[in-house]
């Protein structure tokens, strides 16, 4: 009969220190000596652990990357992530836009998001991951607002919400990687001309 050690509760919560202190450390070395010079020994040394423990984990310094964007996107709250429904489709996405500026124009998420992505265009099961892990449920709480919008006659019922996903936030993703200019005026302006198209006819 074979029987299964169990980890004690002090060693589940050295793990989960160790993970946190792993995550955090890719996070921040990587906004500071960027993607290319980001090592697994580094990540180890700033998060105090061996790289055995790393790999234990994770197959790559790309995977750790993810991992710690995910723990980012899920917060520390533990509630349930949703888009703001305030009845007023219009302002509740200008809300989120403006937000999602705020956030690529902040030089602590700017260097690892970019890494991230070149990382996902190089490496197919990191890309198969992240869509399943984090751009597939972002984009459900996209479509589930632009679902709020259409029951209160906001939208039209027959809308494609996988297009309107793209026009309300393709626009900010494409002047980013182009290192282009970001504004809250220029999030307004997509969501205005957006909506202007989207919109249900009279």
């Amino acid at each position: 009969m074979t029987t299964q050690r169990r980890k004690s509760p002090d060693a589940a919560r050295r793990s989960e220190a160790s993970r946190r202190a792993i995550l955090t450390a890719a996070f921040e070395l990587v906004g500071e000596v960027g993607y290319a010079k980001l090592s697994i020994e580094g990540i180890a040394a700033r998060a105090g652990v061996g790289k055995q423990t790393i790999y234990r984990w994770w197959p790559s310094k790309g995977a750790v990357l993810f991992d710690a964007f995910l723990a980012l996107a899920e917060g520390q709250d533990g509630q349930e992530a949703a888009l703001p429904d305030t009845g007023d489709l219009e302002a509740d996405l200008k809300t989120v836009l403006r937000a999602t500026v705020d956030e690529l124009n902040d030089p602590r998420y700017d260097e690892p998001m970019r890494a991230l992505n070149i990382e996902i265009l190089q490496d197919p099961d990191l890309a198969a991951a992240y869509a399943e892990r984090l751009d597939g449920p972002m984009k459900e709480l996209k479509k589930e607002r632009l679902r709020s919008a259409q029951r209160a006659g906001e939208l039209p019922g027959g809308l494609d919400l996988d297009l309107a996903v793209e026009l309300l936030w393709g626009p900010l993703r494409a002047r980013w990687l182009e290192r282009g200019p970001l504004t809250r005026a220029y999030a307004d302006r997509i969501v205005e001309t957006a909506l202007d198209g989207l919109r249900p006819r009279n």
